[in-house]
Formats: structure tokens, sequence, C-alpha cells
């Protein structure tokens, strides 16, 4: 039996608005790979909608970094929520939404889990998970290809990494948690994976064809970090 903890961007399943069409393949895929015996957690991210919500509220009124952080938890839940309910009898009906909420599979393949609480994003809960269900590494499936040496949004210089380790990895990233911040991987979910010995692939969520080979351990685009 194969276990897998995945942290699916927001901006996977919503680009702009609900991709109906990818969510359908999503389900094939996963539950083709459930029928093999694989089992999942997978913890879904607020995405773009979770920074309209906190822009939208720092615009009105000062809003605290922890009243950001609450509002993007809401959304990550019900997109978990959503998720849930695509998945239908495969999935666990107790939404991981706090620690050790959900403890095993059961009789089930896949748990659907959310963020937790402030001071970090869905990264970090994906890390934990990893650490609670014992398994080794953390597959981070967001909008980036890849690890890049600066920001490729910005820089049409920067490029892919295929392979670094924790201190490279801190060197690209702010030291600090800030609410909305998109970055490959949160800086407290790499602290932990460094701190537990867990390994993060970080790869394109979109790509269910570099997934399989992700799930497969054959090569495939993204970085693996440990």
């Amino acid at each position: 039996m194969e276990k897998f903890v995945i942290a699916l961007g927001g901006s996977v399943i919503l680009p702009e608005k609900i991709d109906i069409d990818f969510l359908k393949e999503f389900k094939d895929f996963l539950v083709g790979e459930m029928k093999k015996g694989k089992k999942f957690v997978l913890i879904i991210g607020g995405g773009k909608v979770c920074r309209e919500y906190q822009k939208a509220a720092s615009l009105i009124s000062p809003v605290s970094n922890k009243d950001k952080d609450l509002l993007g938890i809401k959304v990550t839940r019900l997109n978990a929520e959503l998720l849930k309910a695509v998945f239908g009898k495969y999935c666990h009906p107790v939404v991981l939404d706090e620690r050790f909420k959900v403890r095993d599979f059961g009789k089930y393949s896949l748990i659907m889990g959310c963020g937790w609480e402030v001071g970090h994003s869905t990264d970090f809960d994906a890390v934990l998970s990893s650490v609670d269900f014992n398994i080794k590494t953390t597959i981070i499936l967001g909008k980036p290809s890849y690890v890049y040496t600066s920001n490729p949004d910005e820089d049409k210089k920067a490029e892919p990494i295929e392979r670094m380790n924790w201190k490279e990895y801190f060197k690209l990233v702010p030291s600090e948690w800030t609410p909305g911040f998109s970055s490959p991987v949160d800086i407290t979910a790499a602290k932990l994976a460094e701190k537990e010995n867990i390994e993060v692939i970080v790869a394109y969520g979109r790509d269910l064809d570099n997934f399989k080979s992700i799930l497969e351990g054959k090569d495939f685009k993204g970085t693996l970090i440990a």
C-alpha cells in the first residue's frame, strides 16, 4: 500500500473560477490511483480567491495578519468541502481541519484537509500531516513547475532547480511568514520539513501525467527539496 500527502493549491482548481473540466479529470485520475491501492491525504489551499478576500478586507479597514489568516482558512475549508463532495464515497466523511482530528484512513482511500490555524499556509498542514501519518514525502502541486533561482514572473533569467537542500531554499524566500504571500513552499512548512526530515516535491498542479510520474517514482518535471 502506498500513501501520499498532497498539498493542492487553490489556484489549481480555481484559476479564475471553478474549473469543472479539470476537476473531472483530477477526480478520474485520483480514483484510478486509489483503485490500484494508493491512499491520499489531500490538503486544499485557498489560492487566488483567498488573496482576493484578504486584499478586499485590507483596502477597507486595518486588518491584522491573524484576521487575514482566518479569512484564508475559511476559504480553504470551502475548497476542501467542494473536493470532499466531488470524491463522495472515496473520501473520509470528516474534514481534517485540525491536527489529529482524523488519525487513520479507516475504510477510505482519501482524507480531505484544509487550513488549520493562523501563522502559516496549507503547505505547513501538509508537511505536518506527513509527520503524523509517517509519510516521508510531501508533494506540493501548485502554480510553479519548479523552484526557480528567482521569481520567474519578474526575472526572465530565472532558472529552474531540479534538486536542492533546505539551506539553499531558505536563501530564496523571506524568513518570516506573511499571509497571502506566494512561494513554492511556505517558509514555516520548509522549516518543519527540514526539522522532521521530510522531503518536498514542488510541481505544476495541472499536469496529471507528471503527477502520475511522481507517484510511480519515475523521472518528473519539478523540484525535489531534501
